[in-house]
């Protein structure tokens, strides 16, 4: 009798993590199907970004202090490098940002500015901020708007998702959004009227541009 009093709450534990299990896959496929309208791709290797040529969208971002800032106001007038990333949770992005602070003096000089987009809220961006001691701009695309209009966003799949999770990775704690959507790595250079001269966008996320590389050819643009 001890034995199968044992077995009953033995049982209701599997089940109750069991059913736990179902109800987060259930979430999951509920959150990411549920909207159809906005047609993003499902692999990073089927996104279609912007031409050369074409002029940066308009499209509403927020700052460091969760400010409203639009993106064509803050690459007005001035070259701009405008760099997509991940987020603050990637050690492939932070060593890309870490790196591009080691040029940026010298990119300030050829007559450009950086400015950094990811889905990270506010909050995040400063950490990242702090983190990798930035001193050029980082801005949250947390719903994805620009990284749509810009054809690099993808969503994530419900294995990669799972598997995140289990290294601590949570996509809606650091944007504050369910859409479950990322950029494909992606560099653009900007002229001052915010046309697309230069891109650089690879959806092996592990595959950045050298920042060196970029310098150079920011300097063989004049």
């Amino acid at each position: 009798m001890k034995h199968i009093l044992i077995l009953i709450p033995l049982f209701l534990l599997s089940f109750y993590s069991f059913a736990q299990e179902v109800e987060a896959e259930v979430y999951l496929e509920k959150t990411i199907e549920e909207k159809p309208e906005e047609m993003v791709p499902e692999d990073a290797k089927e996104i279609c970004p912007i031409l050369i040529g074409e002029k940066v969208p308009e499209s509403e971002l927020k700052n460091i202090k969760n400010e409203s800032v639009q993106i064509t106001e803050e690459i007005k007038d001035r070259g701009t490098v405008l760099i997509f990333y991940r987020g603050g949770w990637c050690p492939y992005c932070n060593k890309q940002l870490s790196g591009l602070s080691e040029v940026e003096e010298e990119i300030k000089e050829e007559g450009f500015q950086i400015i950094a987009v990811s889905p990270d809220n506010a909050e995040h961006l400063q950490k990242t901020v702090d983190k990798e001691e930035l001193n050029y701009t980082l801005l949250s695309d947390a719903k994805m708007e620009l990284a749509r209009k810009m054809g690099i966003a993808f969503k994530m799949d419900k294995k990669t998702l799972k598997k995140y999770k289990l290294f601590g990775i949570n996509l809606e704690k650091a944007s504050g959004e369910s859409h479950f959507q990322l950029p494909a790595p992606a560099v653009f250079i900007l002229d001052k009227e915010g046309v697309i001269r230069m891109s650089y966008v690879n959806p092996n996320y592990k595959v950045r541009l050298n920042a060196n590389v970029l310098l150079t050819v920011i300097k063989s643009m004049h």
